[in-house]
Order: structure tokens, then C-alpha cells, then sequence
């Protein structure tokens, strides 16, 4: 008993001088900036991430470098505001797609589509396990690998209910990827001599964000541009049935499925925006605010993070997503090579 006691007050006191020193951290951040002052200009980052100087990655390192030299003036505000523009973001995105285009092209490729996003789903819980992984962190870095990155995540996240560590680690390691591929992607491309077609499929398909794959496939080429674009759309639309089959595997033990209400809405907007031509007024900007939103919702998610949040998590997310990467974009390679 005198041993276990020991420990006890051990782990004790090692928790209060981490508490301490946490405190001590705190303060010093604080003595930088007056508190209104570091609420003024929270709001103003948070007002400059809407307008379209700052990218989405951006945004995210903005956040956690913003609570990492000042500190988080709104920690509890931030969380609650995180969720409600997550949400409605993907909603608005949902206005800027057409279903009568996306089913046409998903048709032409729909047995890559569905090969591909199950394997790396599947993957990804298995490597997940076998790194010891968070469930939800390692199911988020798949989602993102597998469909359109950080806006798959966005659905996905909340359909898991995701904590918001999960969702910017997840976050940041697809938008560290896309980064990668947004330069790799066109030189491999001209070095395996790929058709413009050929290249941009493979975009498409192995490439995580839109804006990346429009990226990569406009510097290929006109004609890579429009394929890499039109399949990327019908690859979005999984984000429907993906965040749905989520919310059934992640329900807890004995409880209903609960649909996620943001998806319904978002099936809505895109029903709306291809079947009622005036909305075509106004749809590009509502796609626009959504995107506004969904810059600031990662502002706030990387706001969350922390070293601490980071070092505990450790290497096996980057990891995980690059083994995915790998795996889509070798794999996808190879059947448009060989398979047409």
C-alpha cells in the first residue's frame, strides 16, 4: 500500500507541476497583449479568413500559431461556433453541385470510384489499428484520402462526432499532402507521359482538395483541367453516403442510427441547385460564403490545437496519410495504364 501511495502522489505532483507550468505559460502569453486587445484581434483574423486572401491551410496554421504565441481568448466560445459553421458550410457547399453532371461522369468510372474509396477506407482502419490510432482520427485522415479532403472531413467529422484535436490533425495532414501534390503531381505527370485525359483522371482521383486537383491538372493542361474538374464533382457526391455509413459505424453501442440532419440539408441545396433554375442566380454566392465559412471554421479548429494537443498525437496520422496517398495514387495509376 506504502508503494501504491507513493505513485500516487507522484503522479500527483507531476500533474500539478504540469498544471503550474501550463498556468505559467498562460500568463506570460497574456502579458504580451492586453485580453481586449487579443479579442480584437481574434475577430479581426477571423474577419480577414472570410474574404479570399487566406487559403484554407492558412487559416488552419493561422489559428494554432495565433493560441500558440497570444493564447485563446475564446476557448469555450470557439468550440461551440466550430460545429454550427462546420456544418452549415457543407450545407452551402452543396449548392454549387449539379447531380445531372456529377451521375453522367460518375457513371464513366464508377467501378474505379468504388474500388478505390473502399480500399482505402478499409486501409485505413486497418493500418489504424495496427499504429494504435484514435478510430475516428484514422477513419477522418481515410475520408479525406479517399473523396475531396478537407471538405470530406468537414461532412465526416460531425457525423463521428469528432473532437475538434481529431479534426485539425486530420485536417492538417491533407493539407499538407495536397501541398505536396499540387507541385509533384504535373512533373510526374510529363515524366510517365501521360495523356492530358490520362493526367486528368489520375488528379482527380489520387489528389485530396478541388482546389489542389484544379491546381495541378490547369498547369497540365485545358483538356486535363476539364476532365480532373468534372470527376472530382461526381467524386464529391460520395460525400453523401460516406458520411452516412460513418454515422452508423461510429453509433454508440445500443443507441439508433442518427442521420446527421446537415447532410439531409445538404442533399437539398444540391437537389435545388439542379432542378430550380433560378437558384442558378444566386448559387455561386452562396458557394462563396460556404467557403468563407468553412476557411474561418478552420481558423477556429487550428485556434484549438495545441504543442501539447500535437506531441500527444504524434507522427502516426502524417504517416497514415501518406501510406493512403501512396496506395491511391499507385493503385489508380496502374488501372488507368493497363485498364483504360
Amino acid at each position: 500500500m506504502s508503494a501504491n501511495s507513493a505513485v500516487l502522489t507522484s503522479n500527483v505532483a507531476a500533474l500539478r507541476a504540469k498544471s503550474t507550468k501550463r498556468s505559467a505559460q498562460q500568463a506570460a502569453k497574456q502579458k504580451i497583449l492586453p485580453p481586449a486587445a487579443r479579442k480584437a484581434l481574434f475577430f479581426f483574423c477571423i474577419v480577414l479568413c472570410a474574404t479570399p486572401y487566406l487559403s484554407a491551410p492558412v487559416a488552419l496554421l493561422g489559428g494554432f500559431l495565433f493560441t500558440f504565441l497570444l493564447g485563446h481568448p475564446f476557448p469555450k466560445l470557439s468550440g461551440k461556433a466550430t460545429g454550427m459553421l462546420l456544418k452549415a458550410s457543407v450545407v452551402g457547399l452543396g449548392f454549387g453541385m449539379n447531380i445531372h453532371s456529377a451521375l453522367q461522369v460518375g457513371r464513366e468510372g464508377l467501378w474505379l470510384t468504388i474500388a478505390s474509396i473502399s480500399t482505402v477506407l478499409v486501409l485505413g482502419y486497418v493500418i489504424g489499428r495496427w499504429f494504435h490510432m484514435r478510430r475516428k482520427m484514422s477513419h477522418l485522415v481515410a475520408s479525406g484520402t479517399a473523396i475531396c479532403g478537407g471538405s470530406a472531413i468537414a461532412a465526416v467529422a460531425p457525423a463521428v462526432k469528432a473532437n475538434e484535436k481529431e479534426t485539425s490533425v486530420s485536417l492538417g495532414v491533407v493539407f499538407l499532402l495536397n501541398s505536396v501534390a499540387l507541385l509533384l503531381f504535373p512533373l510526374l505527370g510529363h515524366w510517365l507521359g501521360l495523356t492530358q485525359h490520362q493526367f486528368g483522371l489520375w488528379s482527380a482521383i489520387a489528389i485530396h482538395d478541388t482546389s489542389s486537383v484544379v491546381g495541378a491538372s490547369s498547369a497540365y493542361g485545358s483538356e486535363a483541367l476539364n476532365v480532373a474538374t468534372t470527376v472530382k464533382l461526381a467524386r464529391a457526391l460520395w460525400i453523401i453516403p460516406v458520411s452516412l455509413l460513418s454515422a452508423l459505424l461510429f453509433r454508440s453501442s445500443g443507441k439508433k442510427v442518427s442521420i446527421p440532419w446537415f447532410i439531409g440539408f445538404f442533399i437539398v441545396a444540391m437537389l435545388l441547385n439542379s432542378y430550380l433554375p433560378f437558384v442558378g442566380m444566386f448559387n455561386t454566392q452562396l458557394v462563396t460564403v460556404s467557403k468563407a465559412a468553412l476557411v474561418v471554421t478552420l481558423f477556429l479548429i487550428g485556434s484549438s490545437l495545441s504543442v501539447e494537443k500535437i506531441r500527444a498525437v504524434g507522427f502516426k496520422p502524417l504517416l497514415l496519410g501518406v501510406l493512403l496517398w501512396a496506395v491511391v495514387s499507385v493503385g489508380s495509376l496502374l488501372a488507368i495504364l493497363y485498364l483504360g
